[in-house]
């Protein structure tokens, strides 16, 4: 493994982690890929760091066992980069077709300390990274593993993250009411919307720039204060939100929804007249 990062504690965390388990699943290894903010950009030192792991089958038990006493260990490193990993374990088969629904996978959450099963990682939109930006940890290039996605398939499973969990964002705020998700939800609505409208996965900041400059303007200042909240999510996820400022995070979501409605009505009447 070259340096897949700037940061030399990081990259130490890397290769214990990518060595500790390709010792523990053997020959069932095929290769771990950084995706997230780490292939797309706008990564800083307090970003998850997003990996997967291509394996050649559904993990046994005795594997899954082995793989959580690894987790434990190499989240109890010295560096802190150890503790903001996030990733899941893709059988090859499964990372080749598009997810289904109900289909969890092995995953670490960032902070945690050993895997639960979960969808998380299984979209289009991380086989996209992965396959379009992963940072090879180890293995084959990931474009042997993925097959091309078409963007109008990225484009509807952006739309329905946008819409249905808006939609739960709205109805539940109080799951959601700390400092962290406050300007979370911000930024990731205004990458959403971008990424929708031209068809493939992009940064926070890509996200939050494109927003400042198209959206309204009125948006502008909740989008700064969302980016320049970023440090130190241990901290502000143990922080209630500011009532005000998660008042206009909620309406954000809210007025990102529609928009991204109004952008698939003109995409369906253009797609109807070529």
């Amino acid at each position: 493994m070259t340096d897949p990062t700037p940061y030399t504690e990081l990259n130490i965390v890397l290769r214990e982690l990518v060595r500790s388990i390709e010792e523990v699943v053997q020959e069932e290894f095929i290769g771990a890929y950084l995706q997230g903010s780490f292939a797309v950009g706008d990564f800083d030192h307090h970003s998850d760091v997003d990996f997967i792991v291509a394996i050649e089958k559904e993990l046994s038990a005795d594997l899954v066992r082995d793989l959580q006493i690894m987790h434990e260990r190499i989240y109890d490193l010295e560096y802190e980069s150890a503790k903001h990993l996030e990733g899941s374990y893709f059988p090859k088969d499964v990372l080749r077709r598009p997810p289904q629904s109900g289909e969890k996978l092995w995953y670490l959450d960032h902070g945690a300390r050993s895997l639960i099963r979960a969808n998380h990682c299984n979209t289009l939109v991380v086989r996209w990274i992965v396959r379009e930006q992963g940072v090879p940890l180890s293995g084959p290039t990931p474009k042997f593993l993925v097959d091309p996605i078409p963007v109008e398939s990225l484009r509807r499973e952006i739309l329905e993250t946008i819409n249905d969990w808006g939609k739960e964002i709205l109805e539940n705020p109080e799951q959601f009411s700390n400092r962290f998700y406050q300007g979370y939800l911000v930024l990731n609505y205004s990458r959403m919307l971008h990424d929708f409208i031209r068809g493939r996965p992009g940064s926070k900041l890509e996200g939050a720039e494109w927003a400042k400059a198209n959206l309204d303007p009125a948006w502008e200042g909740l989008i700064n204060r969302s980016w320049n909240g970023r440090p130190d999510p241990a901290y502000s996820v143990r922080q209630p939100a500011d009532p005000d400022e998660f008042r206009k995070t909620l309406a954000y979501v809210e007025y990102v929804m529609e928009e991204s409605k109004v952008h698939a009505a003109a995409m369906a009447i253009e797609t109807a007249s070529d």
